[in-house]
């Protein structure tokens, strides 16, 4: 992927960042030390880390792409779905009630979200919850989180 207008953040900025992904994920990519550049892509905006894409702004709010969450072990915002799922997912499919075994019971409808696997948890996509967690848990049919970007998406290579 190609990136125009990048440039590097402020150290003030970061910690912004940082405060951010600790308050939605428990863990945070960014330190008040790194060094974090931000780029326009055919995606979006991103964030840059060694030149890899680790955050994107989805709907102008901030979270880590796949190779961001592969960095950090976040504690918060995860839906779990069975191992059936997974390719479905994988290739960019909507999160349906049937296939989640567990999420965090904190996501509220409209959260940026990111979905993992049940055997090894890690991570599939980003998405937007259309119900809160408890409800996806709950539902044994129907789609309840939007698939914003998966394994092997554009922002993903």
């Amino acid at each position: 992927m190609s990136y125009k207008n990048q440039h590097r953040l402020k150290k003030k900025k970061v910690g912004s960042y940082h405060k951010e992904m600790m308050d939605k994920l428990g863990a945070s990519l960014f330190d008040e030390e790194g060094e974090v550049d931000i780029a326009d892509s055919s995606a979006g905006k991103v964030l840059l880390m060694g030149g890899k894409a680790v955050a994107a702004f989805f709907d102008d709010e901030l979270f880590p792409t796949i190779q961001g969450l592969l960095k950090i072990q976040p504690s918060k915002a995860y839906v779990t779905v069975d191992m059936g799922a997974v390719s479905f997912v994988y290739n960019g499919a909507d999160i349906m009630a049937p296939g989640i075994v567990e999420t965090d019971l904190g996501i509220e409808e409209g959260d940026l979200v990111w979905i993992r696997d049940e055997d090894h948890g890690k991570p599939l996509a980003v998405g937007r919850a259309m119900t809160d967690g408890k409800t996806m848990v709950e539902s044994s049919s129907g789609k309840v989180i939007k698939t914003l970007h998966h394994v092997g998406d554009e922002q993903y290579r």
